[in-house]
């Protein structure tokens, strides 16, 4: 896959609402192998963007292309194939297993893809220094110990696109550092896209282009 594109998107909450956008009822491709920056005010659609570029919601107007395929027309399969192949996506509320260890959430959707080795996991647990916390359930762990497992699980799989919401938003500085450079050195081998949202904070990487929501 080599672009997304947004063609006059407006969800349908926002219909009435006068915005100045660089997405929202604009003409906008997303292009694989670039590094975007989306920044926003919260309340500004940035969770519901990150949404509609996985296919988990479709309330809006306009069109939007995968390929020059409407996104509409794409089958409950064809959403599973962009997810496990295409799309990776790590939300702003994480959306990891409680009551699974951080390796066993990470394991359950490299089970699926069979993309990363045993030995790169914990190699990717122990860069992100929390290799002591692969056998603690994940309900133990802080929010920030678990944004890097979340980062971790969203690498285990081969994409074009990797979308990122807020991933860095309970991280310090090096820990941020550490994540950013994990991501970017994976992006590069896959000639991938990153695009990374922000209220504020965000991720430290050489960002090819900012976009204002």
């Amino acid at each position: 896959m080599q672009k997304i594109c947004f063609n006059n998107v407006i969800p349908k909450v926002f219909q009435n609402v006068e915005m100045h956008s660089d997405v929202w009822g604009q003409p906008l491709c997303f292009e694989r192998g670039t590094t975007y920056l989306v920044e926003a005010e919260s309340g500004r659609g940035k969770s519901t963007l990150c949404s509609y570029m996985v296919g988990y919601r479709d309330d809006y107007t306009g069109n939007l292309l995968f390929d020059n395929t409407d996104a509409r027309t794409f089958a409950i399969a064809q959403w599973t194939e962009i997810r496990q192949r295409h799309v990776s996506m790590l939300f702003q509320e994480l959306r990891l297993f409680p009551e699974l260890t951080a390796m066993e959430n990470v394991t359950i959707k490299n089970q699926l893809t069979g993309h990363l080795s045993q030995h790169t996991i914990e190699e990717y647990f122990h860069v992100l220094g929390i290799a002591d916390k692969m056998n603690e359930r994940v309900a133990l762990l802080s929010f920030g110990q678990q944004q890097r497992v979340a980062m971790i699980r969203a690498l285990a799989q081969p994409f074009d696109f990797l979308v990122a919401d807020e991933p860095v938003s309970h991280l310090d500085e090096r820990n941020a550092q550490a994540m950013a450079s994990l991501l970017s050195a994976e992006a590069k081998r896959q000639g991938a896209a990153v695009i990374i949202t922000s209220i504020g904070k965000h991720m430290p990487m050489p960002y090819d282009k900012t976009i204002m929501l």
